[in-house]
């Protein structure tokens, strides 16, 4: 385990799956981060790469041949090379091997480097294709919440917020697959960019929104002060989750995501898929802030 830590906050980052792992706000005494109960979810904030989501029947065509990989991809699963740490920012490095590439054919490098300054945590993802072939991928986040965050309130009286919009739309997952149904939308209703997270918000999965209608989601305790929230400027797709029952709220700022249901063109087809030329660089990051 890695340790970031400031007067502010004390940030936990795991070598495995460069996961963060913790983020505790000593101001306000409580843990924010989820802390991976397997009764609900086995995981903190997984790094999703190279699949965002599932694959249509977890497969992918790429140059006519046929690649089968898991949900989310196999970042999350493996371990990472710390290749710099400091006070403030620690750096990670995944490369291919000889498995990835049965999943994926490409050679790679994935940095994701956890930034501490103040209250806000910056997570940057920097992919350099190391291959002598176009590079297609989609990347994500993955942070889950603690909700209810205080003791004696429930998940339902606490509030999603966004940036002032009036509504929102979003898509869900066609269940025998995993896929999104994007022709079947429906809408997000809010009030002064805010709404209550409905006990029944998630009963047919994540909430999935494109179009890059969300830059900021947050969260807020139930008397309206501010918890917890994302910053996350050209993003075009973002997933909101939580198991059923369970005590955590998933914010996820996605480049690209799972496929459609019935998706079965190139990879390189895909809407949303990043591209990268031999040697080219692709960087990114978001930012979680505690209130």
């Amino acid at each position: 385990m890695r340790i970031l830590e400031n007067e502010q906050l004390r940030v936990t980052i795991s070598d495995y799956g460069a996961e963060l792992s913790g983020i505790f706000d000593k101001k306000n005494e409580r843990e924010v981060l989820w802390n991976a109960d397997p009764a609900y979810w086995k995981r903190h904030a997984p790094v999703l790469f190279p699949n965002v989501g599932r694959l249509y029947q977890d497969h992918c065509l790429i140059d006519g041949k046929t690649y089968t990989s898991g949900q989310h991809g196999f970042a999350r699963d493996m371990e990472f090379t710390c290749t710099e740490e400091s006070e403030t920012s620690v750096t990670h490095l995944l490369e291919a091997t000889d498995e990835t590439k049965k999943a994926w054919p490409y050679e790679f490098r994935l940095y994701i480097t956890h930034t501490l300054n103040g209250r806000d945590l910056t997570v940057s993802w920097k992919v350099v294709n190391k291959d002598q072939e176009t590079m297609y991928f989609t990347i994500g986040a993955h942070p889950a919440f603690n909700v209810p965050a205080l003791p004696d309130t429930v998940q339902s009286q606490y509030h999603l917020t966004f940036s002032g919009q009036k509504e929102l739309t979003y898509c869900l997952l066609n269940p025998e697959f995993g896929t999104a149904v994007p022709d079947q939308t429906h809408t997000l209703e809010l009030e002064d960019g805010t709404c209550l997270i409905d006990a029944h918000m998630f009963d047919e999965g994540a909430l999935i929104f494109d179009d890059g209608q969300i830059t900021k989601a947050g969260i807020t305790l139930p008397d309206g002060t501010p918890y917890v929230e994302i910053s996350c400027d050209g993003f075009p797709n973002f997933g909101i989750w939580s198991a059923i029952g369970a005590p955590f709220v998933c914010l996820e700022p996605w480049m690209g995501r799972c496929d459609n249901t019935g998706y079965d063109k190139e990879l390189s087809q895909k809407p949303n898929i990043n591209t990268l030329k031999p040697e080219e660089i692709f960087e990114k990051s978001y930012v979680i802030s505690m209130k």
